[in-house]
C-alpha cells in the first residue's frame, strides 16, 4: 500500500505544487500505518465539522434540543392581547415556516385575535455577529454563507437556515421574462428578473442568482431555454432575524390575528410570560444535515451554542474556547491547531491530518460515537440522506467519511473497512489545488489503492 500511494502521489500532474496530507491508523489501536505530511497543518474544509460534531455531542448531548418562544408582557383580555407579543429566537437552525404556522395556531386557540402593542423579534441568546471571521465576501449570498442568528429560519428541510429558496422556470415563449417562484412567500426580499426565454437547446449564457451585498434585492439575469428543467437556488438573506420577522407577519394575518403597534427586533423583558414554545430535534437528527449534507449553518449554531451554554456568550470566540477545551479530552494538540469556524468555510483554520486521525479514533470509545458514525456520509448510497456528499462516489467501498471543499481545498477523512478485513481510519487532506474539484478524484483514486490493496 505505502509503495503504491508514493508512486500514485508521484506521478499524479495535478499534485505538483499541492500539498498532500495523509494519515492513516489502525482503527483498533490508534497506531499510524501510514503518513505523508501527517503533521503539517492543512486547511480542513468541511472536514472541520469532524470537530465540531464531536465537540457538541460531548458538551451538548445528544438528545439537546433548541427551544423557540412565544411571549407576552401583557393580559389577554377580551381577544385582545393587551401589550406586546414576541417570538424569540434560542438558536434554532431547523426553524421552518410550518412550525410558525404551528405557534401562531396555538395563539388563536389561546383566544387572541388582537395584540394592542408590537410585534417583537428577540435574537439577543446569541451576539449579534452575522458571519464567521474569515466568510468571503462572494460567498456571502450563497446558502452556504447564510447568516447567523438566535432567531432564523430555513425554508425546507435541508435546513439551510437564513435562506429563500429562487426557483426559476422558462417563460411561455421565447423572449418572455423566466417564471420565478420565491419560497416561502415574503416580500422581505426583491426579486429584480432580467434573465429571458430563450430557445430550445440554446448554449447561451445560463441563468445567474445573486444577491447584491447588504440588500435583500436578489437579481436574475442570463438565459434559460425554452425546453429547460426548472432551476432551483438557495440564496442567503441579509439580516436573517428581520426576515422571520417578516414571515411571522404573514403567519399571523393567514390567523386572522392583528396588531396595532410596531413591527421591530430588540429584546423581550425579563418579565414576559411564555405563551407557547416550539421544541426542535435533538442534535442527534440535526446531525445528518449537517454532516451528511455539510451544513454550514448548523455548524456554526453549535458553535455559538456551546459558548452560551458554558460561558453564557453566544459568540464566535467563547463557543471555540469551548470546542478546544472539549478536544483536549481526545489528547488533540491544541496549541498546533488554528481553529476560526464551526463549519470549515475559513480558509484560515489549520488542522494537521494525523490530529483528525486521533480524534477520529479516540471518540470511538464514547457512548455517543454510534451517533456520531450514522451522520457520516456513507460511500455510493444513492438516498441523500445515507450517502450524503459520498452518495456518487466511492462505490463498492466499505467507507464512510466526511467530504471537505473550499477553493484550491479538498479534504477527505473517517473510517474504512479493505478488502482484506483490515479497518482503518483515515484523513487525506489536499491543499493549494489548482482545481479542487480534480481532487475529489485523487481523493477516491488514493482510496481505491488503501482499501484493494
Amino acid at each position: 500500500m505505502k509503495a503504491k500511494l508514493e508512486n500514485f502521489i508521484a506521478n499524479e500532474p495535478a499534485l505538483m505544487g499541492a500539498l498532500t496530507g495523509i494519515s492513516i491508523r489502525d482503527r483498533h489501536n490508534g497506531e499510524v500505518v501510514y503518513e505523508r505530511q501527517g503533521e503539517t497543518r492543512m486547511h480542513p474544509a468541511s472536514n472541520m465539522k469532524l470537530l465540531t460534531a464531536a465537540a457538541s455531542l460531548s458538551e451538548l448531548g445528544e438528545k439537546y434540543k433548541f427551544i423557540t418562544e412565544v411571549k407576552a408582557d401583557g393580559e389577554i383580555i377580551d381577544s385582545k392581547l393587551v401589550g406586546n407579543l414576541y417570538l424569540v429566537g434560542k438558536g434554532d437552525p431547523t426553524l421552518v415556516p410550518e412550525d410558525l404556522d404551528l405557534l401562531t395556531e396555538d395563539l388563536r386557540l389561546q383566544g387572541i385575535k388582537e395584540i394592542t402593542g408590537d410585534l417583537v423579534a428577540d435574537d439577543r441568546w446569541y451576539d449579534l455577529i452575522r458571519l464567521s471571521p474569515d466568510m468571503m465576501w462572494e460567498d456571502e449570498h450563497a446558502y452556504y454563507g447564510g447568516q447567523i442568528s438566535a432567531l432564523t429560519l430555513s425554508p425546507d428541510e435541508d435546513y439551510d437556515a437564513g435562506t429563500v429558496i429562487i426557483e426559476v422556470a422558462p417563460g411561455y415563449s421565447i423572449g418572455d421574462k423566466p417564471k420565478v417562484t420565491l419560497s416561502p412567500p415574503t416580500d422581505y426580499v426583491r426579486v429584480e428578473n432580467n434573465a429571458k426565454t430563450d430557445e430550445v437547446h440554446s448554449t447561451e449564457e445560463e441563468i445567474v442568482i445573486r444577491r447584491l451585498h447588504g440588500t435583500n434585492t436578489i437579481t436574475i439575469t442570463g438565459n434559460i431555454p425554452l425546453d429547460s428543467p426548472n432551476r432551483k437556488e438557495w440564496v442567503a438573506v441579509w439580516e436573517p432575524t428581520e426576515y422571520v420577522l417578516a414571515v411571522w407577519q404573514h403567519a399571523l394575518l393567514k390567523k386572522a390575528i392583528k396588531w396595532s403597534g410596531t413591527v421591530k427586533v430588540a429584546e423581550s423583558p425579563t418579565n414576559a410570560k411564555i405563551l407557547c414554545t416550539h421544541t426542535s430535534k435533538p442534535i442527534s437528527e440535526m446531525l445528518v444535515p449537517f454532516m451528511k449534507l455539510s451544513n454550514n449553518g448548523i455548524g456554526e449554531v453549535l458553535i455559538k451554542e456551546m459558548g452560551r451554554k458554558v460561558y453564557g456568550d453566544g459568540s464566535w470566540p467563547a463557543g471555540l474556547k469551548v470546542l478546544e477545551e472539549r478536544l483536549t479530552d481526545y489528547n488533540m494538540k491544541i496549541d498546533n491547531l488554528l481553529l476560526r469556524d464551526g463549519s470549515g468555510i475559513s480558509h484560515v483554520s489549520l488542522i494537521p491530518p494525523n490530529e483528525i486521525t486521533k480524534l477520529l479514533y479516540h471518540i470511538q470509545k464514547e457512548s455517543w460515537f454510534p451517533t456520531y458514525l450514522d451522520s457520516l456520509p456513507v460511500a455510493g448510497k444513492e438516498d441523500r440522506l445515507v450517502g450524503g456528499t459520498l452518495r456518487d462516489r466511492l462505490k463498492g467501498l466499505k467507507l464512510q467519511a466526511k467530504t471537505g471543499t473550499i477553493y484550491g481545498v479538498s479534504t477527505l477523512s473517517g473510517y474504512a473497512e479493505a478488502n482484506s478485513g483490515k479497518k482503518y481510519i483515515f484523513s487525506v487532506m489536499l491543499n493549494n489545488m489548482l482545481d479542487e474539484e480534480i481532487g475529489k478524484e485523487i481523493e477516491d483514486r488514493m482510496l481505491e489503492i488503501i482499501l484493494k490493496d
